[in-house]
């Protein structure tokens, strides 16, 4: 899943692609390179980000999803609005990115009415807060049983499993030791039966490892990427597709027997 963030704001990328040709443009480079997915988004969910409304989050998104119709790959997009999601999904955006799990109003009802897929994610608090001295008993099992309960809530409202897909939501209410248990143990998240998203490129655990700033987490990013396929995850987040898509093809080789 390649990133194309069409906002100021983004922890890495901010401002880089809010004009929308500049965005399309990336979005149709992360496809050259190998991108399976790619994931819309105009609202940052950076710790500390601000909100904003409906009506500007449409206004970033809309046309890079109307350019991108004919893409040879499928478009998701990365909101929490129920009013974006529709507007999302009548403009040909087929998967529904949501940090906020459809915990929104209306939200479950947005996707449950339409064919597209959806990715859930966990998330302590919100992205103003969320990274205000998380704590967890267990964070491995909280957020099992947290994201167990948002999927029978969606199969339960008319949403087939075989359309979900669930992510831990490394970074958002974690600290960084939350983070690694949780990349530890991906296969306690995939034994809920749904492909398990995971988004660690050149996140702050990374930076706190290796003591590199956002730009100069590429070689991190790709051994989380890595360890997490390792681990059980089916899909990754990244935003730097051509090198991430090498490294798979080595770990690809390495297991084949022929």
């Amino acid at each position: 899943m390649g990133v194309v963030n069409v906002t100021p704001d983004s922890f890495s990328d901010g401002g880089l692609f809010l004009d929308p040709q500049q965005a399309v443009a990336h979005a149709l480079r992360l496809i050259e390179e190998g991108a399976d997915i790619i994931d819309v988004g105009g609202e940052s969910t950076r710790p500390g980000a601000q909100p904003v409304d409906a009506a500007e989050e449409r206004r970033r998104v809309l046309p890079v999803l109307h350019a991108l119709r004919d893409a040879p790959v499928p478009v998701a997009v990365d909101t929490v609005k129920p009013q974006v999601m529709q507007a999302a999904i009548a403009e040909g955006a087929s998967v529904i990115n949501d940090v906020n799990a459809l915990r929104a109003p209306g939200a479950l009802q947005a996707v449950a009415a339409s064919w597209a897929g959806v990715c859930m994610m966990h998330m302590r608090g919100e992205p103003r807060t969320m990274q205000a001295a998380p704590h967890y008993d267990d964070v491995v099992a909280e957020v099992r049983g947290f994201l167990r309960e948002r999927m029978d809530v969606a199969v339960a409202m008319g949403i087939a499993r075989e359309r979900i897909a669930l992510d831990p939501g490394f970074g958002f209410g974690k600290t960084a030791g939350h983070n690694l248990e949780l990349l530890r143990n991906l296969e306690r998240l995939a034994e809920l039966g749904a492909p398990v998203l995971v988004g660690l490129s050149r996140k702050s655990t990374l930076g706190a490892i290796t003591g590199r700033p956002a730009l100069e987490r590429l070689a991190a990013s790709i051994a989380a990427a890595l360890l997490a396929v390792q681990h059980g995850a089916r899909i990754v987040r990244v935003h730097d597709v051509a090198e991430t898509r090498d490294a798979f093809a080595v770990l690809a080789a390495v297991g084949s027997k022929g």
